[in-house]
């Protein structure tokens, strides 16, 4: 297991995840284009801590440790999760899988929404973690490149996969292998996140957009082209455009990648870059076309005639949300039964049609279909084996990298 090491966010790394609190994908709540109301506040009030000195050297740990797990007698689970990223019922007050569980199985689920953003939640945990302490919490959902990490530091438990017959059967074959957790011995996904191209068909007005490449060089969508301010997204989708591997390029591959935007930015090509707020530039057509997330659009076509999406042929990128155990944690029994128990397809589809991502879960297309025909009919939800064969992970940065690839990313978008 890799030692941790206290970190020291660069300046491009603290203006990124400022980009992230403002405008990025944990800005809105998981579901406020359908409701009236938006997510909740995001207090930003971790930054001073999280850019300066780390936890001392004295605090390490040596990986996955566990603490006595009192599943047995205890039936109850402490799970922390984003916000809006549940299956709520019409009264807004209950969970109804979550209910389900706790029905059949007898163990109490305390479900706190307390994750806004991974690098403010990762300031909460470290602290805890780094000593060699309970976090109090037995499971936790986290983005894959910030799952990377704890796993790195062995600050999450290996998961017994004999209490995990569900998720070994039925996780989707583009999930399984990860290159931080290959075999998945630490996590499993909640749930995926597609990058795709979307566009509004009114505002391009028979314009043919195909490929990242239209929306480079195209002259007639100057100034109406949108990418994203999470470099992972927007570098991964150029890249691939570029017939370069997300999960496998170099440093040279990412700097031609970083001329190829700067170019499209010196000339105007590029309105901006946006965190979730390109939505309502995409629905009124100030937007052509962007890169967008797949959740989105989703939730976009639902209400807005004129907005769709293609895949491009070179392919598109997906991470994941995973679940994980901390260290210490004192009921990981239960923790991995309520894992396994979104792996059952009637779970797993309840949770699909009302959060609206990619669902990591092979076999539920007939159960979601009894709750919602069209969510089981549509790729973003339920990609079927062309479009999942196109999907790619951004591959996992050593601390050097990030620090050097946002910094570039930075002075790219002028944040």
């Amino acid at each position: 297991m890799e030692q941790y090491e206290p970190d020291r966010l660069s300046p491009a790394q603290v203006a990124a995840m400022r980009r992230s609190f403002r405008n990025g994908r944990a800005a809105l709540s998981r579901r406020s284009l359908l409701r009236a109301s938006a997510g909740g506040a995001l207090a930003v009030g971790g930054l001073g801590a999280l850019s300066g000195c780390g936890i001392p050297a004295a605090g390490q740990t040596q990986g996955g440790v566990s603490a006595e797990d009192h599943s047995a007698k205890e039936k109850t689970i402490d799970f922390s999760n984003w916000t809006e990223y549940m299956d709520v019922d019409d009264s807004g007050k209950h969970h109804p899988t979550l209910d389900a569980f706790t029905k059949r199985s007898g163990i109490s689920v305390k479900y706190t929404e307390d994750i806004n953003d991974n690098v403010e939640f990762f300031g909460k945990i470290k602290p805890q973690l780094a000593a060699g302490q309970d976090t109090g919490r037995d499971l936790i959902v986290v983005t894959d490149w910030l799952a990377a990490r704890l796993i790195r530091f062995g600050w999450v438990q290996k998961l017994n996969a004999s209490n995990l017959p569900h998720a070994y059967a039925n996780l989707s074959a583009q999930f399984r292998s990860p290159d931080w957790d290959p075999g998945r011995a630490y996590s499993y996904p909640w749930q995926g996140i597609s990058t795709v191209v979307a566009f509004n068909k009114k505002a391009l007005n028979g314009i043919e957009v195909k490929s990242v490449s239209d929306l480079l060089d195209n002259p007639k969508l100057k100034g109406r082209v949108g990418f994203l301010s999470e470099m992972r997204d927007s570098m991964g989708m150029t890249l691939l455009d570029m017939g370069k591997d997300p999960e496998k390029f170099t440093d040279d591959d990412f700097d031609a990648a970083i001329a190829r935007l700067q170019k499209a930015v010196d000339k105007g090509q590029i309105r901006r870059f946006t965190g979730n707020d390109y939505t309502s530039d995409l629905t009124k057509g100030d937007l052509a076309a962007c890169v967008a997330w797949a959740g989105d659009i989703v939730q976009l076509k639902a209400d807005s005639p004129d907005v769709d999406f293609i895949i491009p042929d070179s392919g598109y990128l997906t991470s994941t949300d995973n679940m994980l155990i901390p260290n210490k944690a004192r009921h990981k029994t239960n923790a991995e039964r309520l894992m396994d128990f979104y792996y059952e397809p009637g779970p797993a589809a309840q949770l699909a049609a009302y959060i609206n991502y990619v669902c990591p879960v092979d076999g539920v297309k007939d159960e979601l279909a009894k709750i919602d025909k069209s969510a089981a009919d549509n790729p973003l939800i339920l990609p079927d084996k062309a479009m999942a064969a196109k999907s790619h992970a951004f591959r996992s940065l050593t601390q050097k990298e990030e620090t050097a690839y946002e910094e570039k990313f930075a002075k790219l978008t002028g944040a």
